[in-house]
């Protein structure tokens, strides 16, 4: 049997709660249509643009406590991806990957004459942002990547199949089996298994149970997504090391000091491989460090984008 590596879990950034996301950004929401799906995105500013590429078990929304700031430099874009909040409930199919979705970001980046933009991506959307440099090179000015899932390379590293292995086992596996029972019972299995590999980056254990009503509700939202990927044949399709070397467009890779020890191997990889690389480790940070140290990742970014 095809042994597939998924990301799912360990691309759960969670989200702040709602009513404070809302209060962030008012702008209307759109949407476009892309190869067969409907993204909504809101749009803000002007200027040379910026789209900011989600997580796992997020959306749009995820990224409205940053529009404000980045819109006053340029033109701000956030969408959601083809199974996220609040696109139209797409039947999951087995073809769904950050192939697809780097298909479908090209196809929003056309169709708003956007290119070349500068690419924000968290997780899963840094994995996106790294395929779409790949396959669509001219829609991309510069890419700001925050521990992309390159899973597939973690056999290959030193002490990389063992944490792999773990989380496997400990987070994937029982949140496949969830998704038999239903989404909550996905969700509780994946935010009880990253309790138990110390996910949080602190000695509290992080659970389902624990997280207030808001947020789960808003995972919830976004479960398709991660149910899609379970059903997908090839969900992390492999990212060839030859492809890496030929991106030629400048990269900002932000780490997290207290991120999971194959975030950092994965991370060192792309910074021997990519040819015009910076490396930021934001002090303290876990995977969230979006929402951890906002303003530290966002004045990175935009210096970043100054030179570029």
């Amino acid at each position: 049997m095809k042994k597939v590596f998924s990301w799912l879990a360990l691309c759960a950034v969670l989200p702040l709660p709602l009513p404070a996301q809302e209060a962030a950004g008012q702008t209307s929401l759109k949407k476009v249509r892309v190869k067969g799906a409907e993204l909504h995105y809101v749009d803000q500013g002007k200027g040379v643009p910026v789209v900011f590429v989600h997580g796992g078990l997020e959306d749009y929304r995820a990224w409205q406590p940053q529009m404000e700031a980045f819109s006053q430099r340029h033109r701000t874009i956030a969408y959601s991806r083809r199974h996220n909040y609040p696109n139209p409930r797409l039947a999951p199919g087995t073809q769904y990957s950050a192939i697809v979705d780097a298909d479908d970001l090209a196809a929003l980046i056309r169709n708003l004459k956007l290119a070349p933009a500068h690419i924000v991506g968290v997780s899963y959307g840094a994995y996106t942002a790294l395929f779409l440099a790949v396959r669509h090179p001219a829609l991309v000015r510069s890419l700001v990547l925050s521990e992309p899932p390159v899973l597939r390379w973690l056999p290959e590293v030193e002490g990389g199949k063992a944490l792999l292995t773990d989380f496997m086992s400990k987070v994937w596996e029982p949140a496949a089996r969830g998704f038999r029972e239903g989404d909550e019972a996905a969700l509780k299995a994946a935010l009880d298994g990253f309790g138990e590999i110390g996910y949080s980056g602190s000695n509290e254990k992080m659970t389902f149970a624990t997280l207030p009503p808001e947020v789960r509700s808003h995972l919830l939202e976004n479960a398709l997504e991660w149910r899609a990927l379970t059903m997908s044949k090839d969900a992390f399709p492999v990212l060839p090391v030859a492809a890496v070397k030929r991106i030629r467009r400048p990269t900002l890779l932000l780490s997290g000091q207290r991120s999971l020890a194959l975030h950092g191997m994965i991370d060192a990889q792309l910074a021997a491989l990519l040819p015009q690389v910076e490396r930021i480790i934001i002090a303290n940070a876990t995977h969230e460090m979006w929402n951890e140290y906002p303003e530290e990742c966002r004045n990175a970014a935009i210096a970043f984008f100054t030179k570029h």
